[in-house]
């Protein structure tokens, strides 16, 4: 058994999980991320292959006929996946994996790797979600409410999840998210692997499973 393990990190616009995600990496060297593929064009400060791993419509079409994606979307007339080959190298390195997708990304992924754990970020309220949305100065109105729509569709599928964080303080929000990701280390198969010479020496009361 592998001792890592595939998470997936679903939220609305706004929720704050991309930030979240940000600070987890800075804290932690035993988490890492899948860089996804996009069709749209790069924005101002983005950069090929760290974002995402820019490419044409007919290249993520070839891929897709090719069943190379463990998921893909599209998404304001655009399109998203998720490499299956570039998860399974990272997940080979033995470090735990994050795919920030949306509900639809992480029910694909779960199909298919029924083993990997959801985790939804939920902000505190709506009013809260259409505040940040409106704060960032970036859109205009009637973007901001196709957004909000869109938040309405996404947070309504977070009981798809196993774990659900809020996140109202940001601190609490990272230290929630530490601990599902850290907890998944202490499962009794996973420590079975990792330090199996003391396992071995130990009788157990009752047979342990395999």
């Amino acid at each position: 058994m592998n001792t890592s393990c595939l998470f997936t990190l679903s939220a609305p616009s706004g929720a704050g999980k991309t930030s979240l995600v940000k600070a987890l990496l800075e804290k932690s060297d035993e988490v890492t991320v899948c860089v996804s593929h996009a069709t749209r064009s790069m924005r101002p400060g983005e950069v090929d292959g760290r974002d995402y791993h820019f490419i044409s419509v007919e290249a993520f079409e070839k891929m897709v006929e090719n069943d190379e994606f463990l998921e893909h979307a599209k998404v304001f007339d655009n399109y998203y996946g998720t490499s299956q080959q570039e998860v399974e190298a990272l997940l080979a390195q033995g470090k735990h994996v994050i795919l920030e997708i949306d509900w639809q990304g992480a029910r694909q992924v779960k199909q298919k790797l029924p083993d990997t754990i959801s985790i939804f970020i939920l902000p505190p309220s709506r009013e809260t979600l259409k505040q940040r949305l409106t704060g960032r100065a970036t859109d205009d109105p009637a973007i901001i409410e196709r957004r909000m729509r869109d938040a309405d569709r996404e947070m309504s599928h977070f009981s798809d999840a196993e774990y659900l964080i809020i996140n109202d303080d940001f601190d609490q929000a990272l230290f929630d998210l530490e601990s599902v990701i850290h907890s998944q280390s202490l499962t009794l198969e996973r420590q079975k692997v990792r330090h199996a010479d003391l396992i071995d020496s130990i009788e157990p009361a009752y047979p342990l499973k395999t």
